[in-house]
């Protein structure tokens, strides 16, 4: 099953992906007047701040109820996909995403709408998933999966490596100018592991009937403990996060 969005408990256990993005929204410096697209705009906490500059923001994300909300907000929104967005032409001067390209399942069709979107010279600005992201929780929620005999169905996320991306981008006429490598172990508020389990590995989970998805998230808390709680039990995510800055060419 594919992954779905509360925007709700996104709110309280994720908020700390858009409290995060300090790194990526200092790469971005938008500027007053500028045309900005949100790529995977979540709940349009980062696109407001991107506003406040006085950048004219549009967020997009395919997820109806994160569209919603970001709406609430007052920010510009659409329901929509990455591999195929609903703008003209030449119509951003950058286009930014925080934590939102590792979902999408078409990079190529996704870099080739960056490309057609932004104006020439116009930056694309990101921060995802890398190799090597959240693997101990991967590793761990396979393990309790073949324990039980559960099918782990496709692959959720897309990690790459720095240069392999940058080639990719490069592909669709975007150069880098920037890109890094992250290593950020991330504190876990709310419910912790078992929290961001919930949230985003919905779609993992959702086939599962009560007893057996608590039993689970019971195990794959025990296999965590070890490497991602520490001694006063606080959890931890092992995040690694791929930062870049490309131009339109």
């Amino acid at each position: 099953m594919d992954q779905e969005w509360n925007a709700g408990k996104y709110g309280q256990d994720g908020a700390f992906v858009h409290e995060l993005a300090g790194g990526v929204m200092a790469w971005l410096q938008p500027r007053a007047g500028e045309r900005i697209l949100d790529l995977g705009c979540g709940t349009g906490v980062l696109g407001l701040q991107i506003a406040a500059a006085g950048a004219r923001v549009t967020g997009l994300d395919a997820s109806a109820a994160m569209v919603a909300q970001a709406r609430e907000g007052g920010l510009e929104a659409v329901e929509g996909s990455a591999e195929q967005m609903p703008f003209a032409a030449a119509s951003f001067d950058a286009v930014f995403s925080n934590a939102a390209l590792h979902w999408v399942r078409d990079q190529d069709a996704m870099l080739a709408e960056v490309a057609r979107l932004l104006r020439m010279g116009g930056r694309f600005v990101a921060e995802m998933g890398g190799l090597g992201n959240i693997a101990a929780i991967e590793v761990a929620l396979a393990a309790v999966f073949a324990r039980h005999g559960i099918a782990a169905g496709r692959r959720e996320n897309y990690f790459p490596m720095p240069d392999l991306y940058a080639e990719r981008l490069a592909r669709h006429g975007l150069r880098v100018e920037r890109i890094e490598l992250i290593p950020r172990p991330t504190l876990l508020p709310g419910s912790g592991m078992r929290g961001w389990l919930s949230l985003f590995r919905q779609g993992a989970l959702a086939g599962l009937d009560q007893e057996l998805r608590e039993q689970v998230l019971d195990e794959c808390e025990q296999l965590l403990a070890p490497v991602l709680r520490d001694e006063s039990g606080r959890w931890f995510a092992d995040y690694v996060r791929l930062r870049f800055v490309a131009h339109r060419r």
